[in-house]
């Protein structure tokens, strides 16, 4: 018996329509608007050609008008769209609203998908996830914002949120809260949907990072806010599945996006390898081309080994979620090891490129200060591997052996 890795004829002609969208299409776009046309009107034409290609809402379900594609074959086009910064906007696939429309999709009442979900969906609206604390960082059940009901027909909700990500550009945003101080641990938070703008959800700033910024950094949604939660009034008919139930909601949702930064991350690592490589090529120091350098192959090795093995990562994960099977082991290792990966490939990329790649000449710069927060969203790597390690220790105590934490119960 033999372990296949072919792909599916679908999934790869899907894969290969993407790329090709990618690259006709997202390229010269990116090109347009450093040019100086407007973000609006470039994203806008973007969209209508990506709908016109049956291309629109990969992961979505089609009864809602999505692909309806699987977690394989999503994987695969999510590998191709992080090849262009608009590449998920232009497919309406973009973080952090893609995993926010699967949690509506799955949580939410007739009601809720009707109101909120459909303009999600038809690329109308986006929408913020306000979830983290200053006060509890990545201990989620540390969060101290809190929900009470006044009466039955609303929630007055009090607090802070830090790093709501495309805050500033959301038209909805999805309230993490606590409704019960004395349940458990995890049933203590409930998720609310909230309209914007709305005087009780107020964007004190959008906070400074390293990352490089430009004119269209906050109109993409890169922008990361600070958000005091005053008195916010939120109808009980937008409470989201249910009290007690926000935080494994909440977990869900985390499970996809840390999947798509990792998708994300093989694109643009394969795009600073290609730009490495071609450069290498023709570049000549010392009378020698840089890629006749001994010391510059094995660069390239290294970056290549770690693309290898990031894909293999995303596509046995993908294989497991195709099989309705427990992923959560791999999703950790794999979050934490894409990051790195990502983080290694560019800088490599960079360094061959000498003072140009220090430079804002190419894109490598601006995605270096970017993928630092890699290693910090969706979970640090230190709660990651906190987790990893006890799992490993788990499976131990069990089977006498660390194999099943480890990767070697691979199918």
């Amino acid at each position: 018996m033999s372990i296949d890795f072919e792909i599916p004829e679908e999934a790869k002609a899907i894969r290969e329509r993407v790329r090709q969208f990618v690259a006709d299409e997202c390229r010269p776009a990116e090109k347009a608007l450093a040019d100086g046309r407007p973000y609006t009107e470039v994203l806008a034409e973007l969209r209508a050609k990506a709908r016109s290609q049956g291309l629109w809402c990969p992961f979505i379900p089609r009864d809602y008008g999505g692909m309806g594609l699987g977690p394989l074959a999503n994987a695969l086009v999510q590998m191709e769209l992080g090849e262009s910064y608009l590449g998920a906007l232009a497919m309406n696939s973009q973080g952090p609203d893609d995993a926010t429309m699967l949690t509506l999709l799955a949580h939410g009442t007739e009601f809720q998908k009707e109101k909120y979900l459909k303009p999600l969906l038809n690329g109308e609206k986006r929408v913020c996830y306000s979830m983290t604390e200053k006060a509890a960082g990545a201990d989620a059940t540390g969060m101290q914002t809190r929900a009470v009901k006044d009466g039955n027909e609303n929630y007055v909700l009090n607090g802070e949120k830090w790093f709501s990500s495309a805050a500033s550009v959301a038209d909805i945003a999805v309230v993490m809260a606590m409704t019960d101080p004395d349940a458990p641990r995890h049933k203590r938070y409930s998720t609310f949907i909230v309209e914007l703008p709305n005087p009780g959800y107020i964007i004190k700033r959008d906070i400074p990072t390293m990352a490089a910024e430009g004119p269209l950094s906050k109109v993409l949604g890169g922008g990361h806010s600070e958000i005091e939660i005053k008195d916010l009034v939120v109808p009980a008919e937008n409470l989201l599945g249910g009290e007690g139930e926000g935080f494994n909601m909440g977990q869900h949702r985390l499970a996809y996006g840390r999947l798509r930064h990792g998708m994300h991350n093989v694109a643009m690592a394969q795009r600073a390898l290609d730009l490495a490589a071609a450069h290498v090529v023709q570049r000549s120091t010392f009378g020698r081309k840089l890629s006749e350098r001994q010391g510059v192959q094995w660069m390239l090795a290294d970056c290549a080994s770690e693309l290898y093995m990031a894909r293999l990562m995303l596509l046995h994960i993908a294989y497991k979620a195709e099989k309705g099977m427990d992923l959560r082991q791999e999703n950790s290792i794999a979050k934490v090891f894409l990051a790195h990966m990502v983080h290694k490939v560019v800088d490599t990329a960079l360094q061959l490129h000498g003072a140009l790649g220090y430079s804002h000449d190419t894109p490598l710069a601006r995605w270096y200060t970017h993928i630092r927060s890699q290693r910090l969203v969706d979970g640090p790597d230190e709660v990651h591997r906190w987790t990893v390690g006890r799992n490993v220790i788990k499976a131990y105590e069990k089977y006498g052996t660390t194999a099943s934490a480890a990767g070697g119960d691979l199918l």
